[in-house]
């Protein structure tokens, strides 16, 4: 099958942004864990010495395995055609929560109080920690890129529901 001018343009499109957001998120994604768990600390504010350190140390190996799961989801994402990609990469990246919620249970720490809608949305994440847009995780160049993802995949559906039509 050919491929119209507009598909080939919103494919490349949705190309860059997808290897934009895996370059961000695995920038930002062991930080942002790192930052997570420490916040959490310090809000919970019981934490002996020892117990702060090992949580600290222990956050910065559970960052670099969340970036390195989160990115093999993305990998994995990006890779299916544009029709079968089923979820976002924000939702993908909002899994995230896991490795920090692991290292606070691991040393003890309380659930916190969180809302109704995101303990029905995330029953799982017992300390508030799930990424709202992709900008949470320190860079706010990240969150315009799930934007431009989304509109380039719809610039390559609507090129093949109708390679007619061309974008202004």
């Amino acid at each position: 099958m050919t491929r119209s001018p507009e598909e080939t343009r919103h494919l490349r499109l949705l190309a860059e942004s997808g290897d934009a957001i895996v370059a961000g998120v695995a920038r930002e994604l062991p930080g942002w864990v790192e930052r997570q768990v420490s916040r959490i600390l310090e809000e919970w504010g019981r934490a002996d010495d020892v117990t702060r350190q090992r949580a600290e140390r222990d956050a910065v190996t559970a960052g670099r395995a969340a970036a390195d799961r989160i990115g093999a989801e993305l990998h994995a994402l990006f890779a299916l055609d544009a029709a079968a990609q089923r979820v976002t990469p924000l939702q993908v990246v909002r899994g995230a929560y896991r490795e920090p919620t692991a290292v606070l249970e691991a040393v003890g720490i309380p659930p916190v109080d969180r809302g109704d809608f995101d303990e029905r949305m995330w029953p799982d994440d017992r300390y508030g920690l799930v990424i709202h847009d992709l900008g949470d995780l320190g860079d706010e160049e990240l969150a315009p890129l799930h934007f431009a993802w989304g509109m380039a995949k719809a610039g390559v559906l609507r090129a093949r529901a109708d390679p007619g039509v061309t974008d202004p």
